[in-house]
């Protein structure tokens, strides 16, 4: 049933426009997506709707968009040349490799084939820049997004004059080479990651760090349509600097429980060891006290792939005979479809048509349908997520009202297409 469920999922992704395999032309390039027109207006929105949430409805929390490329030394300061490592297992047999850490025996899941013992490899990718074969420096393509965050940190402070406690956001590409990348959208080569640096001082960090496990919860809750699939996950390995580190999981996924998004204890490390290897101070001085630290940090880490990814489970329908998508309006690809109710009366056209290109001066993402009969189209609409459909008939040029359908319950109501806005974003701020 879970495999007959991604199934589904993956085949209405590619039939929609939400999802394509990458370079699918030349038979596909294993751990690359593209966003496909539906794909790419959700995860526009999602994006849109954590940056307001994180900048908007947060205090002392600014933005940055850092480089994909950094410098080399960066990755050797922050440990990722020598322990952002997979151990991987090879089949002596059929030849495939395998992360080991996803193996349950020492026998090959493809051909039962013995496995070789694992070894460690970097899951870094590299690149180089320069325009001389011999002069080029060899440098990676980030493996994680928060990085560019503390070494820019100095810069923020002295540019904005923000005091701590305060936090750094960004959303950004990330790049691993992954030994077995799989489960759709979940384990990619590239991906997105949406990061919160906050900065404390070391004295209040167990407050922070309740403060945004807790926040940060709240914000999934509030996104998926089954709030109760999601749960914490605490570590009891912690690496050396970190005193506690949570996972927020989503428990229903057809592979098992998967982090969404980690909350970690960084301490000071980071900028600890940016200090030594740059040779620069990154110690703060509170303009207040005078006193001067290292801030320690609190990190909120999400994957943005892998939130659209369990989205979709998490919306996915089957009910009456329909599919539908039960997205939350905020982040659907389409938040209102409008249409007339049949498409050779000029009329209905023109006043579905002028109703539309005033619904598109909103901010609202709006999508015109004339396909096939009225049915077809709710149904057309329902499987990609749209939450409400309006429909402009003859009652409407007689007294200017249209019928609006509503997604989840086919239940309709008649409005006037002045208020028609208005009905909208009331729903949208619940």
């Amino acid at each position: 049933m879970a495999d007959d469920l991604m199934q589904k999922i993956v085949a209405l992704c590619k039939r929609r426009g939400f999802i394509f395999p990458g370079s699918e032309i030349y038979g596909g390039f294993q751990g690359f997506w593209d966003y496909g027109p539906l794909g790419v207006e959700m995860k526009n929105a999602l994006k849109r709707h954590w940056w307001r949430w994180m900048t908007v409805e947060h205090e002392d929390i600014v933005g940055i968009d850092g480089a994909i490329i950094t410098h080399p030394k960066v990755w050797e300061a922050s440990g990722h040349i020598k322990n952002f490592v997979d151990p991987m297992a090879e089949c002596k047999n059929c030849h495939k490799r395998f992360k080991a850490d996803d193996l349950n025996s020492k026998k090959c899941p493809e051909c039962d084939g013995e496995l070789t013992e694992p070894r460690n490899y970097n899951i870094l990718v590299p690149t180089s820049i320069g325009v001389v074969e011999e002069d080029r420096t060899e440098c990676y393509l980030r493996g994680e997004a928060c990085q560019t965050i503390y070494l820019d940190f100095k810069n923020v402070v002295s540019s904005t004059r923000i005091k701590i406690p305060f936090g750094i956001c960004q959303i950004g590409k990330a790049f691993r080479n992954e030994v077995t990348p799989g489960n759709f959208l979940y384990r990619q080569r590239e991906f997105e990651q949406w990061d919160l640096q906050w900065f404390v001082h070391p004295d209040d960090m167990d407050k922070w760090f309740e403060f945004w496990k807790e926040e940060r919860m709240k914000f999934y809750k509030n996104l998926f349509t089954h709030p109760d699939n999601l749960g914490f996950y605490q570590h009891e390995k912690l690496v050396f600097y970190a005193k506690k580190a949570f996972d927020i999981e989503y428990k229903a996924s057809p592979f098992g429980n998967k982090e969404i998004e980690g909350i970690h204890w960084r301490s000071d490390y980071d900028l600890t060891v940016h200090s030594k290897f740059s040779g620069q101070d990154l110690t703060y001085i509170d303009p207040d006290t005078n006193e001067r630290y290292l801030p320690h940090i609190v990190e909120t880490s999400g994957g943005v792939d892998r939130t659209f990814l369990f989205l979709l489970i998490d919306a996915y329908t089957e009910e009456n005979n329909r599919i539908f998508l039960k997205l939350n309006p905020i982040i659907a690809p389409y938040q209102v479809a409008v249409f007339p109710l049949v498409k050779n009366k000029p009329e209905l056209v023109d006043k579905a048509r002028e109703i539309y290109k005033n619904l598109r001066k909103t901010d609202l993402r709006i999508n015109w349908d004339d396909r096939g009969n009225i049915g077809k189209r709710y149904l057309a609409q329902d499987e990609i997520g749209t939450p409400w459909c309006v429909t402009i008939d003859y009652q409407t040029l007689e007294d200017d009202t249209v019928t609006i359908r509503d997604r989840d319950t086919s239940l309709q109501e008649r409005i006037n297409m002045d208020k028609l806005e208005t009905w909208i974003k009331e729903r949208l701020s619940v």
